[in-house]
């Protein structure tokens, strides 16, 4: 093999940065490899990412200390253009990136540009149309598909160029799980069969982890650390949640997928199994949050604080919410209740209704029929599309998908400061907020020069200033690290503890595993199932998560329920396999 990319001993320093993007990095990438990058929101990812383009610094401005080589041309001297039939580039947002109106044209724009004759576009369009498996939809209007279809349009547009190198930024951050699962096999294929080098950043290593051949890990100091995926996650903070299990479990070799761990957790299975807790009041440790506060004695021993003060109140009533998109029934006829103290996760597929109903839930988007009825702190009803904006932002708050859309001020400062104004809250709520989900962040840097996870985390820390009754989450994790959902969860955990509902759209099964009371999953506009998390999580193949699929039929959800279970003092009840329910509250919680 020989290197596609290699970094020797790069430094990159911004302007306005107070250390360097990136500090004396060197990285190979061979021939036909996946490299998974990997790192904190805000370490040094997307610079990392557009070194290799050569979009940095020729486009973005800033020092590039050391040398960068792609396919053997120095990035100095050569520019993004003269890269541009060596490497593809995939930005996290397709749509943002989409030039055409159809699929066939948007296969064959980039084509186009590189001035390539007739006759080989239309040869090199058709076999990126039978090669991403989309040769149906090439008269479809890009708008009109699900976010995998116009995830894997998006790479069949670089595709057509024929290029060495395919670079990724954030690929399945939007997706659900089955979209995700038909990219990341698309990749895969390209890969294994084509031999293409693939350098792609992702926040859900739970996805990814089993299909990288090197680590590249970012650090906060901007330096990187690059590895076989075993070694790198066996000690890295950012893991997926089979390498955490196996670190509890014991194993070696870690387990990078979910197969490899089911193939281990035999004698863990059994042990749960037939284990169980004495009584959840004297026999589970007590629960801490991020912070250090003590829950007391209770069998979550994630983050989430599920036992609430407050006795359980009706905070959203919503009874067939109808909404239509010209032709299009994107909700119909939803029932809805949203409890005081609750968290609800909303799944589906993409296109399935989540975010219409999430807007017409907070009274700022279209509603067709139905109602909806919020109950104010004076014990009355308001429906939220009567109230004036300022209103409504005290009863419903709503972070949108498009989170930068709420920002328009110039510095992440006046964003906090506006927002500590019109929340009426305390001078620093919002900027303290915004240091929990995301620590660092300059306040005199513009908010559109954020990364995507970090504009993410300022929109939510102005939301969360305002600590409405009902609090709206569209993809509230898109973008975010691992820490970085933590802090979140722990924020929920609070929310809900003093009796706020939650109710989040999501297409990450480890978030609402580790924050969810109840899951709602709809279809085409329907609701399908609403029922416990535990229940509807453990059954469902398509939305359980990792540690549930390692130990079923254990009803287990996340790695924290299994280190409970594991440091609790065991006592044996039953052979039968259903007394693992024993240990379970009555409302089908155990140790989340």
């Amino acid at each position: 093999m020989s290197p596609v990319v290699v970094l020797d001993d790069v430094t990159i320093r911004y302007a306005a940065s107070p250390r360097p993007a990136l500090r004396s990095a060197s990285v190979v990438v061979e021939e036909g490899e996946l490299a998974l990058l990997v790192g904190r929101t805000g370490s040094g990812k997307s610079t990392l990412l557009g070194t290799i383009s050569g979009r940095v610094p020729h486009f973005t401005g800033g020092h590039l200390s050391g040398r960068v080589t792609v396919a053997g041309l120095d990035t100095r001297t050569h520019r993004p253009r003269d890269l541009a039939g060596i490497v593809g580039v995939v930005a996290q947002d397709p749509m943002a990136g989409f030039v055409t109106d159809t699929v066939e044209e948007e296969l064959a724009y980039t084509l186009e540009q590189l001035a390539v004759d007739p006759p080989t576009m239309r040869r090199r369009v058709e076999e990126v149309l039978d090669l991403m498996g989309i040769a149906e939809l090439r008269d479809a209007p890009l708008r009109d598909l699900s976010g995998g279809e116009q995830q894997r349009v998006a790479i069949g547009a670089v595709l057509t160029a024929g290029p060495r190198l395919l670079v990724l930024d954030e690929p399945t951050s939007a997706l659900d799980p089955v979209g995700a699962q038909d990219v990341l096999a698309t990749v895969t294929r390209l890969v294994h069969d084509l031999g293409l080098t693939v350098v792609m950043s992702e926040h859900r290593l739970e996805r990814v982890a089993g299909l990288a051949d090197t680590v590249l890990a970012v650090a906060e100091d901007g330096t990187v650390r690059q590895g076989e995926p075993r070694s790198v996650f066996a000690d890295l903070a950012l893991a997926p949640p089979v390498v955490e299990l196996g670190r509890v479990a014991g194993w070696q070799p870690l387990p990078l997928t979910v197969r490899e761990a089911r193939r281990a957790a035999t004698d863990l299975r059994d042990q749960l199994v037939t284990t169980v807790t004495l009584s959840p009041e004297t026999a589970t440790p007590p629960t801490h949050l991020a912070d250090g506060t003590d829950q007391g004695a209770h069998p979550t021993a994630g983050l989430t604080a599920t036992a609430s003060a407050h006795a359980p109140t009706t905070a959203l009533q919503a009874t067939g919410v109808t909404v239509r998109h010209g032709e299009v029934d994107a909700v119909r006829g939803i029932d809805l209740s949203l409890a005081g103290g609750e968290v609800v996760a909303l799944m589906g597929r993409n296109g399935s209704g989540k975010s219409s109903l999430l807007w017409a839930l907070h009274g700022s988007g279209p509603r067709t029929g139905g109602e909806v009825l919020v109950t104010t702190p004076d014990g009355s009803h308001t429906d939220p599309a009567d109230a004036a904006p300022r209103t409504r932002r005290r009863l419903v708050g709503l972070v949108p998908q498009s989170a930068p859309d709420l920002l328009y001020l110039d510095t992440v400062a006046a964003e906090c400061a506006q927002s500590d104004h019109e929340s009426a809250a305390t001078t620093g709520t919002t900027r303290a907020l915004l240091d929990r989900l995301a620590p660092g962040i300059p306040g005199a840097q513009h908010p559109r020069d954020l990364s995507e996870g970090q504009q993410l985390a300022l929109v939510l820390a102005i939301q969360l200033a305002t600590t409405p009754p009902v609090l709206l989450l569209d993809e509230p994790t898109r973008g975010l690290d691992h820490p970085g959902k933590e802090a979140l969860a722990t924020l929920l955990a609070h929310l809900t503890t003093d009796g706020h509902a939650v109710a989040l759209a999501t297409h990450d099964v480890e978030f609402a595993a580790t924050v969810a009371d109840r899951v709602v999953v709809l279809s085409r506009g329907h609701v399908v199932t609403d029922g416990p998390a535990r229940e509807v999580l453990t059954e469902s193949p398509e939305f359980a998560p990792q540690v549930a699929a390692v130990l079923a039929p254990v009803p287990l959800l996340t790695v924290a329920e299994v280190a409970a279970c594991l440091t609790t003092p065991p006592v044996e009840v039953s052979d039968d396999p259903a007394a693992v329910s024993d240990y379970l509250e009555p409302d089908g919680r155990g140790a989340r």
